[in-house]
Order: structure tokens, then C-alpha cells, then sequence
């Protein structure tokens, strides 16, 4: 079977370089199943799980927002952050859903509710990657 490059890139590290059969994103207008000599095309990625299939397994990398942009033999995922299952701490993560939660619940309106809903979807994808690992 075909396979290409998949790449997840932060502005701190490359946290995933392999070669895979598939991989499924989520992306600003809806979900896109990618495979081998796929069209090139750009586009925003919402906070959500990607999930790579290589081998006939699936792996789940939680990225949370940037950019995906696949070429003939090649995807690069330009992420705000990723992280691996095995690099998530879960409780943190419960505990940030908790505190984004409780923000957004709040009557007052001392803090930023954009931000507080974009804490809770990266405290959401964290805990979805690392309930499937």
C-alpha cells in the first residue's frame, strides 16, 4: 500500500515525522480523510484529535488549531500545539476543563470568553486523545 510523510510541527518542535496510510483531520469546513497523492490544498484546522493510520492501527495526536497543507507525497500540519497520548497529563487536563467550565458558567464578565472556550476545547481534545490511546 501507498503511504506519504506526515509531519506536525509547533513553533517549538517537530512532534510527529513518520510515514502513514491515511490520516483524518478536522478542519474549518468539516472533516477530511487524507491518503496517498491526495490533491494539494490549505487549510485551518480546528482543535481536534487527528487521527493517523499506519499498519492497520490507528494513532491519535491531539493538535490544537494551525494549518494543514498536503502536497502529492507529503502533509504538513503546522499545529498552535500537538502533543502524543503519552506526553498528556490527564489530570491537568480534567482540571483546566474544570477551571474553563466554571469560567464560562460564571455570571461575571471579568474574563475573556473566547479564551475560555478555547481552553476548554484543547482541555476536551486532550482528554478524547488520551481516553483512545
Amino acid at each position: 500500500m501507498s503511504t506519504f510523510l506526515l509531519e506536525i510541527v509547533t513553533p517549538e518542535r517537530k512532534v510527529y515525522a513518520e510515514e502513514v496510510d491515511m490520516i483524518i483531520v478536522k478542519g474549518t469546513e468539516g472533516e477530511l480523510g487524507i491518503l496517498p497523492n491526495h490533491i494539494p490544498l490549505v487549510t485551518p484546522l480546528k482543535v481536534a484529535p487527528v487521527t493517523v493510520k499506519k499498519n492497520r492501527t490507528d494513532e491519535y495526536i491531539a493538535v490544537n488549531g494551525g494549518f494543514m497543507e498536503v502536497r502529492k507525497d507529503k502533509v504538513v500540519i503546522l499545529a498552535e500545539s500537538a502533543e502524543l497520548p503519552e506526553q498528556i497529563d490527564i489530570e491537568r487536563a480534567k482540571q483546566a476543563k474544570a477551571r474553563a467550565e466554571e469560567r464560562l458558567a460564571s455570571k461575571k464578565r471579568e474574563f475573556d470568553a473566547k479564551r475560555a472556550e478555547l481552553a476548554l476545547q484543547r482541555a476536551i481534545n486532550r482528554i478524547e486523545v488520551f481516553g483512545r490511546k
